[in-house]
């Protein structure tokens, strides 16, 4: 006795295009694991870029940019911003930290750290690196800046506001820096007129 099994229907293109697509992702989330590694396994450690605030006496500005973790890595990075008082023993951090507002904390984080810190896993790559007086003189108009970032409390991945919108309200805010953040660098284009966010956040 023969069993015949009812061969499938043709998929459409349209099948075709989602099945394609679905398979891809799949590929591309395990290709962005990293080796394999959940987030809380990888390196968060300095990539030796910038010189040791013990070892260094002048002042220092520095902007960096990494991959972010998954998929998201192949088309967009996080951006921060470092600096170094003359004769500190020590580096300040400014950057934007999304899950902070679900503490109930500014998802500004701003705090003493490595600021060549690679960023879970993914190395960081300089876009601004000033020492001396002229890095001395910024580090006021830095801070005056991060105080007044309009989106304390806000977050969003796309299109902003995020850690890059934070970035780009520096560079704007300063422009002594020189700094022009890539293309991946997602939502430095977010307006910085959108108050109200922070308000219905």
């Amino acid at each position: 006795m023969k069993i015949y099994r009812q061969l499938p229907a043709r998929i459409s293109a349209p099948g075709r295009v989602a099945l394609t697509l679905l398979v891809l992702l799949s590929l591309l989330a395990n290709a962005c694991t990293r080796g394999g590694k959940s987030w809380r396994e990888t390196s968060r450690s300095s990539a030796g870029l910038a010189p040791l605030a013990s070892e260094h006496e002048e002042a220092v500005v520095a902007a960096y940019r990494a991959k972010v973790w998954g998929v998201r890595g192949l088309v967009a990075d996080h951006t921060w911003i470092t600096t170094k008082e003359e004769g500190a023993a020590a580096y300040t951090v400014y950057e934007v930290i999304g899950w902070r507002r679900y503490q109930d904390m500014s998802v500004v984080r701003v705090a003493e750290d490595l600021p060549d810190r690679r960023w879970f896993g993914a190395e960081p790559i300089p876009m601004v690196d000033i020492r001396g007086p002229e890095a001395g003189a910024l580090i006021a108009k830095i801070k005056d800046a991060v105080a007044r970032y309009p989106y304390p409390k806000s977050y969003r991945v796309y299109p902003g506001p995020n850690s890059n919108t934070f970035t780009s309200w520096i560079a704007s805010e300063v422009p002594e820096l020189g700094l022009e953040l890539p293309f991946r660098a997602i939502g430095k284009n977010y307006p910085f007129d959108r108050p109200e966010l922070d308000e219905a956040n």
